[in-house]
């Protein structure tokens, strides 16, 4: 895989990327918590209605749907994270090649064709940039933003 394809190990854009994470948690243990509501609500309801013993049922069961709540979160919630890194690579990715790209035009430079990693998003953005880079180079842009440094220094 060449250089410019690979992962690195860190995350590209630590504060959006951390934001989409931090919701796919909150999304994530707020639909945990709902199940916990609303499975003690039915166990609760389920023990009234016995006869006997429903005070007991009762008892065991709250202690056991913490411990299930507890389990939940512990492997959910890191399996989320883990996803979710994954997941805002295909994003975030793209989104700093295209910011290295874009850094490059601004200093005059023409950087080649915008590339993308296969299986990332943003693909249609890329074809988009990569037009307009087209047409800026058609109209040799790129030349003439080169030279203008070299004429400001021949000046002073």
């Amino acid at each position: 895989m060449p250089k410019h394809e690979q992962r690195r190990d860190r995350l590209v854009r630590p504060r959006l990327q951390l934001r989409l994470i931090m919701a796919f948690l909150a999304v994530a243990a707020t639909a945990l918590l709902f199940q916990f509501a609303l499975f003690a609500s039915a166990i609760a309801t389920v023990a009234a209605d016995l006869p006997q013993d429903g005070r007991v049922l009762l008892e065991q069961s709250t202690s056991l749907s913490l411990v299930i709540l507890a389990v939940s979160l512990g492997v959910l919630l890191p399996l989320c994270f883990f996803v979710g890194v994954l997941v805002t690579f295909r994003v975030a990715g793209p989104l700093y090649r295209f910011e290295k790209h874009l850094e490059a035009v601004a200093r005059g430079e023409d950087p080649g064709t915008c590339r993308i990693r296969k299986g990332d998003e943003l693909h249609e953005f890329c074809d988009v940039l990569n037009s307009a880079l087209n047409r800026v180079r058609e109209r040799g842009a790129f030349r003439e933003l080169q030279a203008e440094p070299a004429t400001v220094d021949e000046a002073a």
